[in-house]
């Protein structure tokens, strides 16, 4: 049943119409269906959320709403209007003419929507050139200069000359931004345009859409972060499998839900949960053969120390062969059966720190110890025996899979060599598909044929394939939508607890980091400001940093009186 709450009503005409939106894919139409039945409108200078889990139809919505949803795609609706244009009849000529200028895209996965082998800075002026927005090249890079500047990106001129990959998964989002504002259009449609964005840049990017709103744009704004939701929209739309099963104002939708399902995420959210308590209904996790316990820890031991980093330093040289520092003299420990968060904005190291960690990259200075041997120090020949012992779970999941192979080889291809019949290693497949709330159908499946969602729970579940005693974890929930979020956080807790597994838990979330760590390390610029137990450093921070970070934080409840917070217009600037 669809619950509709009443909606403030405005006399501007709606710049959008949305009549029973049905997009299918394949031969077998009706099984293919992934959104049915979808109707909205959206007047200028208001916002419309649309939140719901992985695989709900948000992301297809939108798609189809630019002429993007596919060419095996089968949209039908009884009006798709923008503008007073019937946008069902545009063919790609015309579509063409109005994607950047009129309707603005932010797409959800920044590092595959960026062309790998172009400098960020001709991505971002791609759509002023074709549109003519410009007259000149002083013009051009004077105007992408300025919307880099505009996003929160550091060191614009350095950045607007590198590759995508060189940039830090947060910057790459805000590039995304830039180029979707580039032309100021008249609407413009964000897909989890904060996913990969730590807090103080989040805010900016949710002040930028405030204030576009505030000039009179239309915004679409689809998100798991429902706390992000809740802080710029007008309007919600809550979806589930396709179809809406709850609309209305923001505040109403967010404080009165009516829809048992629009409850469940709420529920979900860490936030709202006491720290450590269970956020899905799942029952805990019991351990099986597809989670083996490591050989190496008969036990966990409080005590021992598992990862020692001492003094790390890494330099990387810049496009304008200036050397720079990029982590500078950090040192922690990681004991057994522990959780470490390490939290900091884009680009202050964290990701960099990860990768000395497996050896990936090599410090300049200091060294790792892993399991009180050296590590860093020794040779990769040397190393290769153990590199099973510790397991990492990336931020953009599409990035770090082989396209051509299926999820069942990708997860198989971490399970032991020591597992015989291909019938045993699929059984295990299937279990560990099942740990991270996957069916076995998803095991013929390509990483372009999934969800962001269900990538980062195919890449959890290779992580946890080998039985490591340490896993690095880089962004591991910032792609998935509050309940299954809520069913992996459950997951790496229920298995830290029965088999002693120590996380390195690298977010931008400091919800989530605030609910999983026991203890708390924070970088800015390379160097570690503060760091201790968890409740120390949430509910008493030293540095005015670090006070800075847990202030800028979206909520969905007040700290003090358990409340929840209301919507509202970021028409002024947010302080961050």
């Amino acid at each position: 049943m669809l619950h509709v709450a009443p909606k403030l009503v405005s006399q501007q005409t709606d710049l959008l119409n949305v009549d029973s939106l049905r997009v299918s894919f394949g031969r077998n139409v009706p099984e293919g269906t992934a959104v049915r039945g979808v109707s909205f409108s959206l007047r200028p200078g208001r916002c419309l959320a649309i939140v719901g889990e992985s695989g709900s139809g948000k992301s297809v919505t939108s798609r189809a709403l630019v002429g993007l949803a596919g060419r095996r795609a089968h949209v039908h609706a009884r009006q798709l209007s923008f503008a007073g244009m019937d946008l069902a009849s545009l063919d790609d000529r015309a579509w063409r003419r109005i994607r950047g200028k009129e309707i603005g895209f932010v797409l959800q996965d920044a590092l595959i929507s960026l062309d790998p082998l172009r400098e960020v800075g001709k991505e971002i002026g791609e759509g002023l050139l074709l549109h003519r927005a410009v007259t000149s090249r002083e013009e051009l890079d004077e105007r992408v200069l300025e919307l880099l500047k505009l996003v929160g990106v550091p060191d614009p001129e350095i950045k607007a000359r590198q590759l995508p990959h060189q940039l830090s998964g947060g910057q790459r989002q805000r590039a995304l931004i830039a180029a979707a504002l580039a032309l100021d259009p008249r609407l413009l449609i964000a897909d989890e345009p904060t996913t990969a964005l730590d807090v103080t840049v989040q805010a900016q990017v949710l002040a930028l859409l405030g204030g576009a709103k505030a000039r009179g744009k239309a915004l679409i704004l689809i998100s798991h972060d429902l706390a992000v939701a809740l802080r710029l929209a007008d309007d919600v739309m809550v979806m589930r499998e396709g179809e809406v099963v709850e609309r209305g104002s923001a505040d109403h939708v967010f404080h009165d839900p009516q829809h048992p399902y629009t409850r469940q995420l709420l529920d979900a959210v860490p936030s709202n949960r006491p720290r450590g308590s269970r956020l899905s209904r799942t029952p805990a996790t019991r351990l099986s053969i597809s989670a083996p316990k490591p050989p190496q820890l008969p036990s966990a031991d409080a005590s021992r120390v598992v990862l020692g980093a001492t003094n790390l330093v890494k330099r990387f040289k810049g496009p304008d062969g200036i050397l720079r520092t990029v982590v500078n003299d950090v040192s922690f420990e990681l004991r057994s059966g522990e959780t470490l968060g390490i939290v900091g904005e884009s680009g202050s190291g964290k990701s960099t720190t990860a990768r000395m960690v497996l050896a990936l990259d090599l410090p300049d200075e200091g060294a790792v110890q892993f399991d009180g041997q050296p590590w860093t120090a020794l040779r990769e020949r040397e190393r290769r025996a153990r590199r099973r012992s510790i397991s990492i779970i990336y931020q953009d999941p599409l990035s770090s899979f082989d396209p051509r192979w299926t999820v069942e080889r990708i997860i198989s291809d971490s399970l032991s060599r020591d597992i015989g019949p291909k019938q045993e290693r699929r059984r295990r497949v299937i279990k560990l598909l099942d740990l991270v709330g996957l069916a076995p159908v998803f095991l013929g499946r390509r990483p372009l044929e999934l969800s962001g969602g269900q990538r980062q729970r195919v890449a959890i579940a290779r992580a946890i394939a080998p039985g490591p005693s340490v896993i690095v974890c880089d962004e591991p929930v910032s792609a998935l939508d509050v309940s299954i979020q809520a069913q992996i956080l459950d997951l790496l807790s229920d298995l830290k607890a029965q088999l002693g597994m120590s996380y390195l838990f690298i977010s931008h979330d400091l919800g989530v980091v605030r609910h999983l760590s026991d203890r708390v390390m924070v970088m800015r610029n390379g160097r570690v400001v503060e760091s201790g137990e968890t409740e120390q450093i949430f509910v008493n921070p030293r540095a005015d940093y670090t006070r800075r970070l847990i202030s800028a934080v979206p909520r969905l409840v007040e700290p003090d009186t358990g409340n929840r917070v209301s919507s509202f217009s970021l028409s002024r600037p947010l302080r961050t």
